[in-house]
C-alpha cells in the first residue's frame, strides 16, 4: 500500500463512521512516519486497520463498507478492516505518540497511526509469522532503535515471562541484521 492509498482509506472509513479521527493500527501505520521510506516488505498489504475513534460502535461499518471482497476493494484494490480499540496490546503513553496524516487528501478527516516503536509491540505481542516479517523489515531498514524497543516493551502491560520471551526475540532480530 501506498501512502496515498492510505489517505484515500482515512478519508471514506471517516465518512463511513462519522469519525473526523482514524485510529491506523496494523501495519500501514509505518506510512505515518515513513510516507515513502518504508521498506517494501513492510507494505506489501493491501489492507489496513482501522478504528474510528469518535466512533468505536461504528467498527462494523469499516469492514462492511471498505472491507475484503466490497465493492471499495474491488474498484480500488485495497481494503480497511475495521478493529477495536483493544486488538493491539501497546505500552503506556502510546496515545502521545501517535503520527498524525491530515491533509488535502484526507478532506478534514485525520488519520492517527501509531508511532513505529509503540507497533512494533504490538507485533512482536501478536506472535504471528507476518508480524515478525513486518518487525525484520522495519529493523533491517534501520528505521527503529533497539534500546528503545526494548524499554516500550517494559512499558507494556505483559506478565514478566512474556516480555522476557518477547526482549529475547527481540534481540535475536537485531542481532540478524
Amino acid at each position: 500500500m501506498r501512502r496515498d492509498q492510505l489517505e484515500h482509506l482515512i478519508r471514506a472509513a471517516g465518512a463511513v463512521c462519522a469519525s473526523r479521527r482514524v485510529l491506523v493500527i496494523g501495519s500501514q501505520a509505518v506510512l505515518g512516519q515513513y510516507p515513502t521510506g518504508a521498506p517494501a516488505r513492510a507494505v506489501l498489504s493491501m489492507e489496513a486497520d482501522l478504528c474510528p475513534l469518535d466512533a468505536p460502535a461504528r467498527t462494523d461499518l469499516i469492514s462492511g463498507s471498505l472491507g475484503d471482497g466490497s465493492p471499495f476493494h474491488e474498484a480500488f484494490g485495497y481494503y480497511g478492516d475495521g478493529v477495536d480499540l483493544d486488538t493491539a496490546k501497546l505500552p503506556e503513553g502510546w496515545q502521545d505518540r501517535l503520527v498524525p496524516i491530515e491533509n488535502a487528501n484526507t478532506n478534514g478527516f485525520v488519520g492517527l497511526c501509531l508511532e513505529l516503536h509503540d507497533l512494533l509491540v504490538a507485533k512482536y505481542f501478536a506472535g504471528r509469522e507476518k508480524d515478525y516479517e513486518f518487525a525484520q523489515a522495519v529493523i533491517g531498514a534501520g528505521l527503529v532503535n533497539k534500546d528503545s524497543l526494548l524499554n516500550r516493551v517494559a512499558r507494556t502491560e505483559l506478565n514478566p515471562e512474556r516480555a522476557g520471551a518477547l526482549c529475547a526475540l527481540i534481540e535475536r532480530h537485531f542481532a540478524s541484521v
